[in-house]
Order: structure tokens, then C-alpha cells, then sequence
């Protein structure tokens, strides 16, 4: 259990997609807790009680019931990053209008629009997320997503209720209308977007083993180096190209990834990765997609006419 659950976070950590999804939906979900967590305060504001509590209720869900009709259509036509953009600039002003105004039928209207940018922001999120992970990780990576937006979401819930005791209903629902403005900014540097087909389907491993003896599973750490000897004047090419092997090596199961020069021979690298055992290295091979395998085409045409990729396994002694 120990083992899985750190392979996956392991799989977030170095998978970009994976890693700007979570992100994104922390920022929002911490933002617009402050909405749900002050709703029985706004309520009180408006004079309407619990009747009053529970229509405002009603109108948040019927917001998201019914942009559940349309979304997919939506979301096809427009893509996630304007579902989402326009899903956190709805949920704002809706928030900004519970802050600023006591008119209930102004504050109910709002309420449906935000029901509805709740739901098309937050079922976008969990759509990228699933379809951006590979098979093997796809149930972690979902569990994950919903320890991010609950997570934050209880997390921002109290923090906002504690703001609104200190600050007031209004100021604080100002500043959360404000952040989830700033997290819209976070859509430049980790963009959303779902997994190619080649990114996620698991790929048939490209090296057969060639070992004397089978370790146990728990055996290692093992040390995995492999040789290339490239063509003279493609170094720094070379070079570009697999570090980009570093992120789908760590990704899968590497604790450790670096290149080496050989200084007795200029045009032959070795690329050395860690695991930490004997079965989290086959785990690791057998997760490749074929869009890793892809990658390593690109490495391997820098070698040298008539040279071939070197493998060499090495386990540690106790």
C-alpha cells in the first residue's frame, strides 16, 4: 500500500499534466470554499432563516443540473481552459454580488450561475485528470484529484470562516472573489489539457532482459545505466533530447536520473537511473506509453551507423 500510494504521487510530481491539474483545482476550490462555507451567513444577511438557506441551496444545485445538460457539447466546442476561465470569472461574481448586495432576488439568480460555473469548472478538472493518466495510475490519480479539491475546500472552508469572523461577510467574499481571479493566472504557466491516446496507452517494453539470474522482487536498489555512442558533432542535440528521458524515468518509478560523459571516449554517454527494487524496476518498464517509446526513438537516432543501445543492470549487495 506504502509502495503504491508513493508511486503515484511520484507519477503526479514528475507528470506535468497530472501535476498542473491538481494545482489548478487546489487554487480553485480554495477560492470558492468562502462561497459555501458563508452561505448560511448570507442567508442570515438576506433576513430569509433556513427556508431562505435552503432556496439558496436549491439554486446552486439547479445551476449545476442543468449546465450538466449542455457541458460536454461545451466543453467540445469551446475547450477546458474557457470552460474553466469562464467557470472561475461566473463563480466571482457571483460571490461579489453576495457581498454587495441584499436584494434576494438578485442574490438567488446569482446563485444559479454559480451552481452552474461550480459544476463546469470542477467536472472539467476531474475529466482532464482521468483521461490524462495511463491505466496503471488512473484510480490513484483520481483519488488524488479528490484529496486536492476536498482538501482544499475543507481547508479553505475553515480558513474563510475564521476571516469572516474577524473581517466581515462583505470584505471576505471580496478577497475570495479576488483570489479565484488570481488563479485564473495560473492557466499560463500549467495549462489544462487532456492526454493524447499515445500518452496514455501503455507501450510493449522496447529491450528484452538479458540477465543470468532473476532477483527476487524485493531485492535493490537497482542501478540501470544505459550506453549510447553517438555520431560525432550531435552532442549538444543529443544532450536536449534526453533530458527530456528524465521526467518519464522519475515519473515511473526513478529515485535517481542523470547523464554521464565518458571522458576516455568523447561520443559515448550513460544514461543512469536508480529504482528501488527488483519489482518496481519491471513496474517501471512495463508502464512506458508509447509516447515514452516515441522519445526514445529520437534519442537513439542520434547513435553512431552501425552502433546499438548498451543495457546493464546492477543490484546492490547487503
Amino acid at each position: 500500500l506504502w509502495g503504491g500510494t508513493l508511486s503515484g504521487l511520484r507519477f503526479a510530481w514528475h507528470s506535468r499534466m497530472i501535476l498542473a491539474q491538481l494545482v489548478r483545482v487546489m487554487a480553485f476550490s480554495a477560492a470558492g470554499s468562502a462561497l459555501w462555507a458563508l452561505l448560511p451567513v448570507i442567508a442570515q444577511r438576506l433576513g430569509t432563516g433556513a427556508p431562505g438557506f435552503g432556496l439558496l441551496m436549491g439554486c446552486l444545485g439547479t445551476g449545476a443540473v442543468a449546465v450538466g445538460l449542455v457541458l460536454g457539447r461545451l466543453r467540445a466546442r469551446f475547450g477546458m481552459e474557457v470552460i474553466v476561465g469562464a467557470g472561475g470569472i461566473v463563480f466571482g461574481a457571483a460571490m461579489l454580488v453576495a457581498a454587495l448586495t441584499k436584494i434576494t432576488a438578485v442574490v438567488y439568480i446569482a446563485m444559479l450561475f454559480a451552481g452552474a460555473a461550480w459544476m463546469s469548472a470542477m467536472s472539467t478538472f476531474n475529466t482532464a485528470t482521468q483521461a490524462s493518466a495511463p491505466q496503471w495510475v488512473r484510480s490513484r490519480a483520481v483519488a488524488m484529484h479528490m484529496v486536492a479539491a476536498l482538501g482544499a475546500f475543507a481547508m479553505g472552508s475553515a480558513f474563510w470562516g475564521a476571516a469572516s469572523d474577524i473581517l466581515g461577510l462583505t470584505p471576505t467574499l471580496c478577497v475570495a472573489a479576488a483570489l479565484m481571479s488570481v488563479g485564473l493566472l495560473l492557466a499560463r504557466p500549467m495549462p489544462l489539457r487532456m492526454g493524447a491516446l499515445h500518452e496514455v496507452t501503455q507501450a510493449t517494453p522496447w529491450d528484452e532482459l538479458f540477465i543470468e539470474a532473476e532477483p527476487l522482487p524485493e531485492a535493490g536498489p537497482v542501478a540501470v545505466e544505459v550506453g549510447y555512442r553517438i555520431a560525432p558533432g550531435t552532442d549538444a542535440a543529443f544532450l536536449d533530447t534526453i533530458s527530456r528521458m528524465k521526467a518519464p524515468r522519475r515519473r515511473d518509478g526513478a529515485t535517481f536520473w542523470r547523464v554521464y560523459k565518458d571522458l576516455g571516449e568523447p561520443s559515448r554517454y550513460v544514461e543512469r537511473f536508480i529504482v528501488e527494487s527488483w519489482a518496481d524496476y519491471l513496474h517501471q518498464r512495463a508502464r512506458a506509453t508509447m509516447a515514452d517509446q516515441a522519445l526514445e526513438t529520437e534519442v537513439r537516432a542520434f547513435l553512431a551507423p552501425g552502433e546499438v543501445v548498451r543495457m546493464s543492470h546492477y543490484i546492490a549487495e547487503r
